[in-house]
């Protein structure tokens, strides 16, 4: 038995509500939650924050799993969607806190890594495209699944996976080129 089985075991138990199973799994999943939300996130505290969001939505959300794909393509998707949510929630809070204050346009390259800027600058470009759009381009560039694997989880034809993730593509280039 693998891991992943071993974890699609857990899920599975845990969607039945067998919460010594839910325990189990929350804890073997933290660590590659966490590398999944510091892969979107730039800084370690808010992929933390992210981390513990995802976590939270596994626990309450896992009777929602179905095991149509694998444990791990549901929590690819869960996780970004949290790590990206958990973006904008950070986002907003800092235009609040900076409400009056003139904000800069970009971040200061004085004060943010050249990797920390770039991540910025893609989760700004995919909070302006159609969510449909930045969830495929997440899951597909970001964080690695395959065409197969897309289709499956977002319940779509391998053929419209790859028209949506042109389209973000295109507007995300568009987007960080300065062009949108």
């Amino acid at each position: 038995m693998t891991l992943a089985d071993g974890v699609d075991d857990l899920a599975g138990a845990a969607a039945r509500g067998d919460t010594a199973a839910l325990d189990t799994l929350l804890a073997a999943i933290r660590p590659e939650v966490l590398r999944l939300c510091g892969r979107l996130l730039p800084n370690r505290e808010d992929a933390e924050e992210a981390c513990q969001d995802a976590l939270l939505a596994v626990a309450r959300g896992i009777g929602r799993f179905e095991g149509r794909s694998s444990f791990h393509t549901w929590l690819y998707r869960l996780t970004a969607n949290r790590a990206r949510s958990t973006y904008r929630a950070l986002r907003r809070r800092w235009l609040m806190e900076a409400a009056g204050a003139p904000l800069p346009d970009r971040p200061d390259p004085r004060r943010t890594s050249v990797v920390a800027g770039t991540r910025l600058d893609l989760l700004e470009a995919l909070d302006a495209v159609r969510p449909e759009l930045a969830e495929a381009l997440t899951l597909r560039d970001v964080l690695d699944l395959d065409y197969r694997e897309i289709a499956e989880l977002l319940d779509l034809p391998e053929g419209t996976v790859k028209s949506r993730l042109h389209e973000a593509r295109r507007q995300v280039r568009q987007r960080l080129a300065g062009a949108g």
